[in-house]
């Protein structure tokens, strides 16, 4: 009798809540009843409400079982889970389970259904079918794609892929860098880590497309230092792809050298940010560079860089094997493709999904989220990390859309949501705004240095004087400069959090809306 195959997954995620113990004991369990087993460690599908997650590989299909506790694997077993037998923990086909089968994954295709470690497992899921594509075709076409799919940025700004490769491949100067930006430190998002933890050869393969564009020799990802277990992963598979020729100084036969370095930061938010993290890259302090230049034409060492997030790498393989046009046929607007979205705070169902922009975000939290996880009403979601602005429910109607948010004085970020029941108090949400600014500022420029910290004290004023004395005007100067005068996105973005609590929350800070409304508000 064959061994069976058994999935439990090796994302931070699962082993958070005991994914480890749950592995070792099915295998000493299968022992003990002389059964033959294959354990096989996949990356998590993102239903975190039902981690540890255990696949069973059966003649219907792989079927699911979860959440398993330790105590559970005798009783699994006894069930006769190997066989897909019934249980009170048995989900199915994962493919079946509603918050999946509403998803439609394109960059998340192959993470939960694969080892992320092993080349030939990524190979036969559909993998490096792009690279060679690429090869074929001229850098103008690669870009030409690439502007077609209508890829944007998905590390928070939304800027034009293809116009930054296309900026790239036309600046003059050699040599030129790629560069994946995986520092991920918005507060309820983990899209990026999942990728690298449950798929990590997508990423290196779009990273190796970005450099047959322009020309590139060398890549850096530049990975949080809280991210040990990407880091294993990543370097497990750069290893396996240079091996197998996929990187080094021949990739595939095509006398075409590029190898990929991972860089682990020392816990700085700020290098975040393009710049301040190329700073860091080169071995200074991360400090946020002035622009222009632009990085596509004098980044890394001065020299031309393409700088992206993990998903949008990730996604561009998938772009350049079936083309542009099939990526954008999904979306909206001017935000086409699919967006992986986060799930977290207090929400009963939290994980990672992955849709076609234009879902609303009332949509996301109820139909997958399935509402606060205290069972009380939503009050407010934060969209886009803690620089992100507060929406209160009746703004649940909202769009996922790039556009659709910053008409309601919002962005999208990396796609990180967060939910608030009724018990929260906004108007330590909006001091927490201008502590977070202050502890992570690199401090080179005034607004954001002083005036986060001047910021906490002003709400504190208000919050014990109502804004009597005059300080709600102050705060909407005070933001006023630091939206329009600060060197980058953190002290920028820093009063949406802030100027959005007041807004659609008076209450909290002892206001009225007449008396916001006396104060001009927006930045």
């Amino acid at each position: 009798m064959s061994a069976v195959g058994v999935y439990v997954p090796r994302d931070a995620g699962a082993l958070s809540l005991g994914a480890q113990a749950i592995a070792k004991a099915i295998a000493r369990e299968a022992e003990r009843r002389r059964v033959a087993v294959t354990l096989r460690r996949n990356g998590s599908r993102g239903l975190f409400w039902l981690e540890p997650m255990v696949e069973v590989e059966t003649a219907d299909g792989r079927i699911a079982y979860g959440p398993v506790a330790l105590h559970d694997v005798q009783a699994l077993f006894d069930a006769g889970f190997l066989s897909g037998g019934e249980h009170p923990l048995r989900l199915g086909r994962p493919e079946e389970i509603p918050y999946l089968r509403k998803q439609h994954r394109v960059t998340f295709a192959r993470v939960g259904v694969i080892d992320p470690v092993s080349l030939d497992d990524y190979v036969a899921h559909g993998g490096y079918r792009a690279l060679p594509r690429a090869l074929g075709m001229t850098p103008a076409a690669i870009v030409a794609e690439l502007e077609s799919s209508g890829l944007r940025g998905r590390g928070g700004a939304g800027f034009p892929a293809g116009i930054k490769w296309k900026t790239a491949l036309e600046a003059p100067a050699t040599p030129k860098y790629v560069v994946c930006n995986a520092d991920e430190g918005d507060s309820g998002n983990f899209s990026d880590r999942m990728l690298m933890e449950g798929d990590p050869f997508v990423l290196l393969e779009g990273m190796t497309i970005a450099a047959v564009c322009i020309g590139a020799q060398e890549g850096y990802i530049y990975l949080r230092s809280e991210y040990p277990h990407a880091l294993s992963t990543l370097e497990t598979a750069i290893a396996a792809a240079i091996e197998r020729g996929y990187l080094g100084d021949n990739v595939i036969g095509s006398g075409r050298r590029f190898t990929v370095e991972v860089r682990v930061g020392a816990g700085a938010y700020i290098c975040g940010e393009e710049t301040a993290m190329l700073e860091s890259l080169e071995g200074r302090r991360g400090m946020v560079r002035y622009k222009p230049p632009l990085p596509a034409v004098a980044g890394l060492f001065g020299k031309p860089t393409i700088i992206n997030n993990v998903i949008s790498l990730a996604t561009v393989p998938s772009i350049i094997e079936h083309g542009g046009g099939s990526y954008r046929r999904h979306g909206v607007g001017r935000s086409l493709g699919t967006i992986p979205l986060q799930l977290a705070g207090n929400v009963a169902r939290p994980g990672l999904i992955e849709v076609p922009f234009g879902l609303t975000l009332g949509e996301v939290i109820h139909e997958f989220g399935g509402g606060t996880a205290s069972g009380r009403p939503v009050r407010a979601v934060q969209v886009g990390g803690p620089l992100g602005a507060y929406l209160p429910a009746a703004m649940l109607d909202t769009a996922v859309d790039y556009e659709a948010l910053a008409a309601k004085q919002g962005i999208l970020g990396h796609g990180g949501i967060v939910v608030f029941d009724d018990t929260v108090d906004m108007s330590r949400q909006a001091r927490y705004a201008f502590e977070f600014c202050a502890l992570e500022s690199c401090g080179k420029c005034t607004p954001c240095r002083i005036g986060s910290t001047r910021g906490m004290e002003v709400i504190d004023r208000i919050t014990r004087t109502s804004g009597r004395d005059g300080t709600l005007a102050l705060l909407a100067e005070l933001c006023d400069t630091m939206a329009n005068a600060s060197l980058c996105a953190l002290g920028g973005l820093t009063p949406l959090p802030v100027l959005s609590a007041l807004r659609h929350f008076p209450e909290d800070f002892g206001l009225s809306a007449g008396d916001v409304a006396r104060v001009s508000m927006t930045t």
